[in-house]
């Protein structure tokens, strides 16, 4: 009778242990993870970096170019004249003129904005009846064509059969010819963007207020602090994050105001309503001097670009994010 040698030995043999694969291979596979990760974020993002180069970055830099050149947008051949277009108008009093006209402008809208924003998102706030009704109207404008706002208001405005004229006449006042006098232009237009803008800033505006935790407002009650305290120290520092957001996003669209000036005035009487949007709109497409508003279109990029550094670099050090 045969013995195996498990009944020799007492115990079976151990099975052979399975090798482990070498180093080389696994830093290989991992290798190909990684290409595979990398062509298929490429494969996601490339249309969309061609899309922004394209319709971005080349256009800021094809304006660069032209902003060195003089071309009247109708010749074939562009004459390069280095930084004289920049230089000319630093030293023309009317571009200066314009510049100050520019921040004029955006410094009301922006405050006044900010000011009758928070103002008005206070009071569609309160629990009462219609609110929603009242946010829905008071939000409308914002999205109205420039065309048809600057439509509107000119009958408002309009000195003779407009709806100022009666609001005047029980003061004893006549109305003034807003849009046609130069001491008036610039004021109607600050109005008609007001009115026009007040309506999202409120709505970020309540958005923000109704975020805020009310277990603050009923501590300061409880210790004695006025409406007026509770404003300032409370709802104010917390909204910090929606003023800073309505800050940036205000001055670069106010820059950006075309449509209104367009339809009312035309930067006209004069120059009284010429800000810097329509400076470059009126050099290229009225002036056909290509350069002048290239330049122009480099000096308004350049102040946006330092504009919002510095407040993402200043102001943001003073928002409360908790």
């Amino acid at each position: 009778m045969t013995v195996t040698d498990a009944s020799r030995g007492g115990s079976a043999a151990a099975p052979p242990r399975p090798t482990s694969a070498p180093p080389d291979a696994g830093r290989r596979a991992r290798a190909r993870r990684r290409r595979r990760d990398h062509l298929l974020f490429v494969a996601f993002a490339a249309p969309n970096f061609f899309f922004l180069l394209v319709f971005a970055y080349w256009p800021v830099i094809y304006n660069g170019y032209l902003s060195l050149t003089d071309w009247d947008m109708i010749s074939p051949a562009k004459k390069f004249v280095g930084l004289s277009n920049y230089a000319d108008l630093l030293a023309d009093p009317d571009f200066r003129g314009t510049l100050w006209t520019t921040v004029l402008f955006v410094v009301g809208i922006v405050v006044g904005g900010m000011v009758l924003g928070l103002a008005t998102a206070l009071l569609l706030n309160q629990k009462l009846r219609g609110t929603r009704a009242v946010r829905t109207l008071t939000f409308a404008p914002y999205v109205l064509s420039g065309a048809a706002v600057g439509t509107l208001w000119l009958f408002v405005f309009d000195p003779n059969y407009g709806l100022i004229r009666p609001l005047l006449a029980p003061l004893g006042l006549t109305a003034p010819a807003m849009m046609t006098d130069s001491k008036w232009a610039l004021f109607g237009l600050v109005v008609v963007y007001l009115w026009k803008n007040i309506g999202f800033v409120a709505v970020v505006y309540l958005a923000g207020l109704q975020s805020l935790p009310r277990d603050v407002y009923e501590a300061a009650a409880l210790d004695g602090a006025s409406a007026w305290t509770r404003l300032r120290r409370i709802t104010v520092p917390l909204l910090s994050p929606v003023t800073f957001f309505l800050l940036v996003t205000s001055v670069i669209t106010t820059f950006q105001a075309f449509d209104v000036i367009a339809v009312m005035t035309g930067g006209g009487p004069g120059t009284s309503t010429s800000i810097l949007s329509w400076f470059i709109y009126d050099q290229g497409f009225r002036a056909f001097d290509a350069g002048r508003s290239a330049a122009g279109a480099m000096i308004m990029f350049v102040v946006l670009l330092l504009i919002t550094g510095l407040q993402a670099r200043y102001l943001e050090r003073k928002v409360h994010y908790q």
